[in-house]
């Protein structure tokens, strides 16, 4: 019989994990011939949300849970549920229930039947996230397709349902600044998507601050691509020309009417302008080198405190 594993990371979702297990109990028992297991993965919650997985691992024979030390981040939370996963499928979901559960029969159908190796969610509507928010989130995905070769949907949820073939893909990628989104691409394998209609949090409050996004985007621009790096060498060879111009007119012009360059406060914004290039650019190559600094120190991803047997 094949298995369907479900890894579901929490931080803080003690409000959302009992009706999000009811719901998600009750679509897997409408899958038929294959049989589930539900993987919890404890990102270092400091609310009560161990005490509940536990109580739901002692009322549900197929619920399994990881514990981490600390808070590691989603994407290690997502990585170590993905390691202990042992099916012929694996999924990844919320537990919040944005991410509905009762699109896994079809997601399911699309890999087993339909020839795909993935199936991915997106939604179509953005009702009830704040406006500033949205026009960000569309103008990074609009960013990073423009500068990476990895193609990015707009939408895209870190929902998706994966063959083990594309598991095992991912699993073959160590490195320690991930970005899931953009894994899941890069490794390629035919994807069919899902599209659905934006689903509020059933309980609690999301975890995701503007900054913490704002930091998440930039992992993955500097994880897909090295065209900013192109970016900051093209803007300083531009103001070095812009300069040499600049001297050379102000030589002709005292060559030909004696006349002393005057203009202390235009002089101290070109310089200031300058430094701030310089600091721009020299922020763009600190990116790569502190991910590269990362990847060195070879740490592991988590470390777990406690799992189930």
């Amino acid at each position: 019989m094949p298995l369907l594993s479900l890894v579901v990371p929490c931080y803080n979702e003690q409000e959302a994990l009992y009706p999000f297990m009811a719901e998600l109990a009750r679509v897997i028992s409408t899958l038929g011939d294959v049989q589930a297991e539900v993987i919890f993965v404890n990102d270092g919650s400091s609310d009560n949300t161990l005490p509940v997985i536990r109580e739901l691992a002692d009322q549900y024979d197929c619920v399994r849970y990881i514990s981490f030390s600390r808070n590691f981040g989603k994407e290690s939370a997502m990585l170590a549920g993905f390691e202990a996963a042992g099916g012929d499928y694996v999924a990844v979901m919320d537990a919040d229930l944005q991410d509905p559960p009762a699109l896994l029969p079809e997601m399911l159908r699309a890999v087993r039947e339909e020839g795909f190796d993935c199936a991915g969610t997106r939604r179509t509507t953005r009702q009830g996230e704040p406006p500033i928010r949205s026009f960000f989130a569309r103008m990074f995905y609009r960013l990073i397709n423009m500068v990476s070769r990895t193609q990015l949907v707009d939408g895209a949820r870190d929902y998706k349902l994966l063959s083990r073939k594309a598991v095992d893909a991912l699993l073959s990628m160590p490195e320690y600044n991930r970005f899931s989104k953009g894994l899941y691409e890069w490794i390629g394998f035919r994807t069919k998507w899902i599209e659905f209609e934006n689903v509020e949090r059933v309980a609690g409050e999301t975890k995701w601050s503007f900054w913490r996004l704002f930091k998440y985007s930039l992992e993955g621009i500097v994880a897909f691509t090295t065209v900013p790096l192109a970016l900051a060498s093209l803007l300083g060879m531009l103001c070095m020309l812009v300069a040499l111009v600049i001297i050379v007119c102000l030589c002709v012009r005292q060559i030909l009417w004696h006349s002393s360059v005057d203009g202390w406060t235009s002089m101290v914004c070109i310089v200031v302008l300058l430094s701030g290039v310089q600091l721009f650019c020299v922020g763009i190559i600190g990116q790569y080198i502190s991910k590269m600094y990362l990847e060195i120190k070879r740490r592991p991803h988590y470390i777990i405190a406690e799992q189930s047997e």
